[in-house]
């Protein structure tokens, strides 16, 4: 399935922000919904970083890959909605693509870690916030061991992140349980929560 004919009502178009701990599969969450769902009224925001590119990722389309400058010369620009500097690498939401995005009456679709959410609401208290959980904690260790990307300390110090990171779930609009058979489950929920939350009256406001 590579479109969708049908149109959420994106007359109040909303910033949904989707976070987590690492590991727990927000990027696969979010390219499947754009595989499903290319046909809606959403934009998948693309972020920047300065880590290198995983095998298999393209510039532009899974991440905006820059040097330590191009990202530090963003960030006095006030480029960005948000960033951060996350297990060394620096990562940010371009706030041109939120604004282009709500001004072409699309939702927007934001992948951050539970620091940019909550730099995101003090910003946009009435965004949508969504948090993805893992099954349980064996979960999150047997993706991060799969995804082959990071060292065996490495994922000892993201588990231990994401025991703080997963206790601030409570503080988000919507949870997710993000099931490893269960993935196109997973995206339909995200799609109706949003088509519920659109037509919310009165509306989420989305001041920027």
């Amino acid at each position: 399935m590579s479109g969708d004919d049908r149109q959420i009502d994106a007359a109040n178009p909303l910033i949904v922000v989707v976070s987590g701990p690492s590991g727990v599969g927000k990027d696969t969450l979010l390219e499947r919904m754009e595989e499903l769902h290319s046909g809606l009224n959403f934009h998948f925001v693309v972020t920047a970083t300065t880590r290198d590119p995983r095998p298999g990722e393209a510039d532009g389309v899974n991440h905006h890959f820059l040097s330590r400058d191009q990202f530090q010369d963003m960030i006095r620009n006030d480029e960005l909605l948000e960033w951060a500097e996350v297990y060394g690498n620096y990562y940010g939401v371009p706030i041109a693509q939120v604004t282009d995005a709500l001004s072409a009456g699309k939702h927007v679709l934001c992948r951050v870690d539970v620091q940019g959410a909550a730099r995101i609401r003090t910003l946009v208290p009435e965004a949508l916030f969504v948090f993805v959980l893992p099954p349980d904690k064996d979960a999150l260790r047997r993706r991060l061991i799969e995804r082959d990307q990071d060292s065996e300390e490495s994922i000892d110090r993201r588990l231990k992140s994401a025991k703080g990171e997963i206790e601030q779930a409570p503080r988000f609009d919507e949870q997710l349980i993000n099931h490893d058979d269960r993935l196109d489950e997973i995206v339909e929920e995200l799609v109706e929560i949003i088509e519920t939350e659109s037509r919310r009256d009165p509306p989420r406001k989305m001041d920027l």
